[in-house]
Parts: structure tokens; C-alpha cells; sequence
């Protein structure tokens, strides 16, 4: 009976931690639409004069329990259409607003509107696309027990330089070791990544990092 008693208390207590994540994600996010929409004013201005509609760059990603929600970023690069700009490289298409923009981060701040819906929160593993679901482990899969969020212990620890598997095992050690004070700790050190310009690298050369076939996968659905 106090094995049961003491059991109930403690998902009590974990079902109250998850409340406060979430009504944190919901502050903070309302906080910070209010506080930067004038930089996304003007991000989305200067995106339209240089490169035309749409602002938003809209893509599948895989988030809580594997369910595919819509994530939204600010569009930096330019469209793919046409036969000249398929054959360019994402450096390529990458336009010098845009290369601003992401080193800013600021093509980030989007997905604040993902938090206030519920598809993400602010710290956990970052959502990808359908097409790893195959590559993952079973122990791999764990990272998506938890909301994906804007920040994580991989975007802090070596972000875009850091091969897939190791990655998605500081993913599945966030979930193992998840607190309210870790996340604080994780926003503090993202904020000031962000200050710094530092560990934003974009042009990444997935072959470089992909130690779990991703290249394979992505080159025979043609993409």
C-alpha cells in the first residue's frame, strides 16, 4: 500500500512538473512574440524586397509520439522551382538576407506559433522529417516521448557539426534526465549562442555528419 501510495505521488508530481513546462512554454512564447515582432516585421519586409512572397517556409515534421505536424521557419533561401535553380546547392540558394537572418536565428522565431499550438515546446529534441522514422533504433525512437522544441542539449552541445548518432543520444539522454531547471539551464546557453552568432552552422554537408544512411534515403525518394 505505500509502494502504491508513493508510486501515485510521484507521477502526481511528474504530471505537475509537465503542467509547468507547458504553461512556461506558453508564457515565455507570448513573451517573446510580443518582444520580437518588430524584428519579424522587418525580417519578413526585407525577405519580400529581396526575394519576393512567401515569407514562411512551411515543412512535415515528425513531433510527439511520431505524430507529423506543420513547422514554420522564415524563409531564407531562394524557391526551387526552375530547372537553373534546382541545380544549385542550399549555399546557393541561400540569399544575403537570408544568410542574416540565420545567423540571427531570427528564421527561428516562427516556431513560437508551433509552442503556442502544442507541436513543440521551447527546449527538447529538435523535430526532423519523416524520412529518418526508418533509420532510427529502438532506443533512438525514445526522443519523440517528449515534445520536439526549439533548443536542445545537441544545439548546445555541438549542433549542426555533430554526427546524427550522437545527436539523437543526447536527444534520448534529455528525455532520460529532463528537468525544469535543465531546461532553464539550456535556454540560458542557447541565448547566449545566439547573442554570440556562435554554432549556427548552416550550410552543413549532411554527408559529413550522417553516420546513419540519411544521404542514402534522401537521394532514393529523389530529394
Amino acid at each position: 500500500m505505500t509502494e502504491l501510495t508513493s508510486g501515485s505521488s510521484s507521477v502526481r508530481r511528474s504530471l505537475l512538473t509537465r503542467c509547468v513546462k507547458r504553461v512556461i512554454d506558453l508564457l515565455v512564447a507570448v513573451a517573446l512574440i510580443i518582444v520580437t515582432a518588430p524584428i519579424l516585421f522587418l525580417a519578413a519586409l526585407c525577405t519580400v524586397v529581396t526575394s519576393g512572397l512567401p515569407v514562411l517556409y512551411r515543412q512535415q515534421r515528425v513531433g510527439l509520439h511520431e505524430r507529423p505536424f506543420t513547422l514554420y521557419k522564415m524563409r531564407t533561401m531562394r524557391s526551387s522551382t526552375g530547372s537553373e535553380i534546382e541545380l544549385l546547392t542550399d549555399a546557393d540558394r541561400l540569399t544575403r538576407t537570408g544568410r542574416l537572418i540565420r545567423r540571427l536565428s531570427i528564421d527561428e522565431l516562427p516556431q513560437l506559433w508551433n509552442v503556442l499550438r502544442g507541436d513543440m515546446s521551447l527546449v527538447g529534441p529538435r523535430p526532423l522529417l519523416d524520412l529518418h522514422l526508418p533509420l532510427y533504433t529502438t532506443e533512438q525512437r525514445r526522443r519523440h516521448l517528449v515534445r520536439p522544441g526549439l533548443t536542445g542539449l545537441a544545439q548546445v552541445a555541438g549542433r549542426r557539426e555533430m554526427p546524427f548518432s550522437q545527436r539523437f543520444a543526447l536527444d534520448v539522454r534529455y528525455v532520460d534526465t529532463w528537468t525544469l531547471w535543465l531546461d532553464i539551464t539550456l535556454l540560458f546557453r542557447t541565448l547566449v549562442q545566439v547573442m554570440k552568432g556562435s554554432g549556427a552552422i548552416k550550410d552543413e554537408d549532411i554527408s559529413k555528419v550522417d553516420d546513419i544512411g540519411l544521404t542514402t534515403v534522401v537521394k532514393s525518394r529523389g530529394e
